[in-house]
This record gives C-alpha cells, sequence and structure tokens, in this order.
C-alpha cells in the first residue's frame, strides 16, 4: 500500500472537518457577511452546514473553474479509484478570512476562499472505472483536482446516483420568468412523451398485475391496480437491453401511496434475502420517517428472488441513501 500523500492527507483532514462534522456557521458569524449568514440560516435551519472550499491556485488557474459553478450544481468527491460522496451545492460565496479560520492556508501561502456549503450529500462507493463507463471517458481518464462537467455528463451522474436538488432560499416570484417557462413549453413533444412512458408503464404492469389487484411489494398492502405501478429496481435508463427485456425480474409493483417514491429517491431499499432495509438518512425528514415506521419497518419483502437479487444490489450501490462516510 503506497503511503498517502500530503495534499490526500490535507483533503482528509478538511473533510473530517467541515464534511463529517459540519460547521455550526453562528459560530463564525463575524467572518461572514451578512446576507451569506441569512442566506445559511434560511437554507439550514439546525445552524450547521457543511462546508468545502477551492484555492485560487497557481495564477488563479482555478477561478475560470468557479465561474462555471453555481448553486443547484451536483458535487462529487473521487479518490482511492472511487467516488465516494455527492451532494448539491446550496449556496456559494468568497472568504478567505473564514477559510483560513477553517483550514489554514496551504504550501504556497493560499487557502480554501471560494466556499460554498452542501446539501442532501451522501455515501457512495463506486469504482471510478464505473462511472467512466457510464459517461463514455476513455479508460485512462482521471479526475484531477476539480472538474467541470459538461451538462450531460452531470445529468447522466445525478440520474445515475438519484441525488437531490439543493434547498433553495425563499424568493419572491418573478412574473417574467413564468413567461419564459410557459413560452418555452413544447405541448406536442410532451404530449408524445407521456404517450410512450404510459405505453410502456401499461405493458409492464400488464406483466407483473394480472388480476384487478395486486401485493406492493415493499408495504405488502393488497391494493386495486390504480395504486399500484411497475417499478424499476433498477433505473430503466442503466439498464442493458437484456435487463429491459428481463421483465419478470427487473421491476415490481410499488403502491403510489409512498412506497414507489420512497424506493425511487433511496430512502428504502431492498436487502439480499429480502429484508427491508430503512436509509440512516430518512430521520431528517420528520414525515419520511414517520410513514416508513409506521409501513414499512421491519419487513421483509417476499418479491426478492435470487433472479432479482442483482437488480435490488444495483439499488444498494447506487440509490440507497447512505451516510456520507466518516
Amino acid at each position: 500500500m503506497q503511503p498517502a500523500s500530503r495534499s490526500q492527507k490535507v483533503v482528509k483532514k478538511h473533510y473530517e472537518d467541515t464534511i463529517a462534522n459540519p460547521v455550526a456557521f453562528e459560530q463564525y458569524a463575524h467572518l461572514l457577511e451578512p446576507d451569506v449568514l441569512d442566506q445559511l440560516k434560511q437554507l439550514f435551519p439546525s445552524g450547521q452546514a457543511q462546508m468545502w472550499g477551492i484555492v485560487p491556485g497557481q495564477r488563479e488557474v482555478n477561478v475560470a473553474h468557479v465561474k462555471k459553478m453555481s448553486a443547484g450544481d451536483w458535487v462529487f468527491f473521487t479518490g482511492d479509484k472511487k467516488l465516494y460522496l455527492g451532494g448539491t451545492i446550496a449556496l456559494m460565496w468568497h472568504s478567505p478570512e473564514l477559510a483560513e479560520e477553517l483550514w489554514q492556508k496551504n504550501d504556497n501561502g493560499q487557502t480554501w476562499e471560494y466556499m460554498y456549503a452542501l446539501s442532501g450529500t451522501r455515501g457512495f462507493d463506486i469504482p471510478m472505472d464505473e462511472i467512466r463507463s457510464i459517461l463514455g471517458w476513455k479508460s485512462t481518464r482521471n479526475v484531477m483536482g476539480i472538474t467541470v462537467l459538461g451538462e450531460d455528463d452531470s445529468d447522466t451522474l445525478q440520474t445515475y446516483l438519484t441525488l437531490d436538488p439543493a434547498p433553495a432560499a425563499p424568493q419572491k416570484d418573478d412574473p417574467k420568468e413564468d413567461d419564459k417557462a410557459v413560452a418555452a413549453y413544447d405541448g406536442e413533444l410532451e404530449r408524445k412523451a407521456t404517450r410512450a412512458q404510459r405505453g410502456e408503464q401499461a405493458a409492464l404492469k400488464r406483466r407483473l398485475l394480472p388480476g384487478l389487484t395486486g401485493q406492493c411489494a415493499l408495504c405488502g398492502r393488497e391494493l386495486p391496480g390504480t395504486f399500484l405501478i411497475g417499478a424499476h429496481i433498477k433505473k430503466r435508463a442503466m439498464c442493458t437491453d437484456d435487463e429491459k427485456r428481463d421483465l419478470d425480474n427487473v421491476a415490481m409493483l410499488a403502491c403510489t401511496l409512498g412506497c414507489d417514491a420512497l424506493f425511487e429517491h433511496g430512502y428504502v431499499t431492498v436487502a439480499k434475502g429480502g429484508t427491508l432495509q430503512v436509509s440512516p438518512l430518512a430521520t431528517a425528514i420528520p414525515e419520511i420517517g414517520t410513514h416508513i415506521q409506521e409501513q414499512l419497518a421491519g419487513r421483509t419483502v417476499t418479491w426478492w428472488n435470487p433472479q432479482r437479487e442483482p437488480y435490488y444490489q444495483w439499488h444498494r450501490t447506487h440509490t440507497f441513501k447512505e451516510l456520507p462516510p466518516a
């Protein structure tokens, strides 16, 4: 095993200080601009937030990358040949003073002054080779320092890994923006997409639901077919052609009373053998935690079998919300 480099040790220390242990920002109010502090309070009512930062770099080479970043962007952390953390930027600001207080300075006398707060972070353990394959990168391509992905790559990763959008700070509605959204709407294209989705869902549902009623795979309730959908265990967009045709195993019935959304967003998954597993992040949203405890906790999923296990395994490693690594 190669000894950790100085830069790796620095990243690990910063991660422990401000990601594994979120920053109580009121403690540093004297180093924050009033409007930044107000926005942090609105975005993070708990009073603490995970923070990260970027150094300007030699000849301010990183500043150009920073200018391409904005609130709402997805952020991924990689190291040791794997992707281990993902989240979204909730707020960005510039503060050399706070950055130095949190992380000191590097060997070049710079600090990580282009700062941002993260939300919706979750842990992963996905080999970079898999990420390269999904994004169509060459096997020799590595992520070095700051890499700003294009819109297509970003959207692909977000879909692949099911990251939640960042919370939005309260703001006044802009009627002009609403008008732009209405003008940009293409009804015919929307109807075509909806018809295609409905046709596919109907075919899948007929395969899984031969009668008028069926059992939700997760909560086990017997419900009318109106309240059940054919839910892909592994995201359909990420399935191979053979997997898409494996209709008896790639999907399950899930109810629209909450189970489909909880599975889709990674708050529950199915362990090998069928035990229903609850994300430790579910407790952060009391309503979700309560629903899971009342309807799902402690259940064994009878839909699990060895043929469906590869799809459930994919969901566990790519969609299920794990805690960020300590």
